[in-house]
């Protein structure tokens, strides 16, 4: 008589899953309510993650989550569409004990995500939807090219003044007009410079173009019935460009999603870092933690809005009176980002001198 195997169902079980996100395998830790199970390493696919639990824990619910980085979001979809209830974490959100923060590596930052996932300890971050996630990446793209954009240009400087080369007196207060890069193209130089500096001037022009493409793609963009309002709301603002307003509409997505003024300022990295112990408190400089390319425009536009805005510019004077101006427009960012926020919520256009 051939022996009977029956297949175990886990119907109205949860299996938690932590999975440490790396390039070419995850770490995955899989628990159940009462006990832990295992842990692997596979291959980066949320699919071979399906599979695994649908043959060894089928019927079950299944949860995962794992640390915002690198990877982004794709998985996070890819999980969601195979029925893993998934959730995407903070690095910063999630308990880490000291032995955990000494002992450190991938088996156990996998168990530690498990195990908080559990015990219902881990805060999931807001996922933008996939639309939105193709507009932020053209619209970082742009961002990128700037910067490759700007290294280039410091080569070509830096070549000039290793050749001895000096830049003539009518180009020093306006570097890479079209006059400048001429004058570049016509020095002349050995024919090994030659070669060194052409190199220099290709990729400056392949990039200078590419900046141009993407910014007529980012305007285009911005006049879509998706953005349109948004952004003629915003440019209402002293202080805030074309560019700058797709970056806070691409990166917030929605204005809705923060309770409080205070929570929006908190995910941008406008507040104070505090120390407390006893009576004492040490309010500091603002957290490191936050949103870089957000607070990185946020900053640049308080410093235009200062010069746009007579009650910011009057605001900016009083406060550079008891206060550094590197803090001073700190504050003023905070109230830029508050004129933001109204227009977003009211959808009204910002009037001048009208809201604190």
């Amino acid at each position: 008589m051939q022996p009977q195997f029956t297949k175990s169902d886990y119907s109205g079980q949860n299996i938690y899953t932590g999975i440490d996100v790396h390039l070419k395998s995850w770490n995955i830790t899989v628990m159940m309510d009462s006990v832990y199970q295992r842990t692997f390493s596979q291959p980066p696919s949320p699919l071979a993650l399906f599979k695994h639990l649908n043959t060894n824990y089928p019927g079950a619910t299944y949860f995962s989550a794992y640390e915002a980085g690198f990877s982004g979001f794709w998985a996070h979809y890819q999980l969601l569409k195979l029925g893993i209830n998934s959730i995407v974490v903070n690095a910063a959100d999630i308990p880490t004990t000291g032995k955990e923060k000494i002992q450190k590596d991938d088996s156990r930052d996998s168990r530690k995500i498990a195990r908080c996932l559990k015990n219902g300890e881990l805060i999931p971050i807001y996922v933008p939807s996939l639309v939105t996630l193709g507009n932020r990446t053209l619209v970082r793209h742009r961002q990128t090219v700037s910067k490759d954009l700007a290294r280039v240009k410091c080569r070509i400087k830096s070549f000039l003044n290793f050749t001895g080369i000096e830049i003539p007196e009518e180009f020093k207060g306006n570097t890479w007009s079209r006059k400048f890069v001429q004058w570049l193209k016509d020095l002349e130089l050995s024919s090994s410079c030659r070669l060194s500096l052409n190199g220099h001037l290709s990729i400056f022009h392949n990039l200078h173009q590419e900046k141009a493409n993407i910014k007529r793609q980012i305007k285009l963009l911005a006049e879509s019935p998706s953005y349109k309002e948004d952004v003629e709301l915003l440019l209402s603002i002293p202080g805030i460009g074309l560019i700058t307003a797709m970056i806070i509409l691409t990166e917030l997505e929605n204005m809705e999603r923060f309770k409080s003024f205070d929570k929006l300022c908190s995910f941008i990295g406008l507040v104070p870092s505090t120390r407390s112990s006893g009576e004492k408190e040490r309010v500091g400089d603002i957290t490191p933690r936050g949103h870089k390319i957000l607070r990185t425009a946020i900053m640049e536009s308080s410093w235009k809005a200062v010069a746009g805005d007579p009650a910011l510019g009057l605001c900016y004077n009083k406060l550079c009176k008891r206060m550094k101006p590197q803090k001073a427009i700190i504050r003023i960012a905070k109230k830029l980002m508050s004129r933001i926020r109204h227009v977003l919520k009211t959808r009204n256009r910002y009037e001048l001198g009208v809201i604190g």
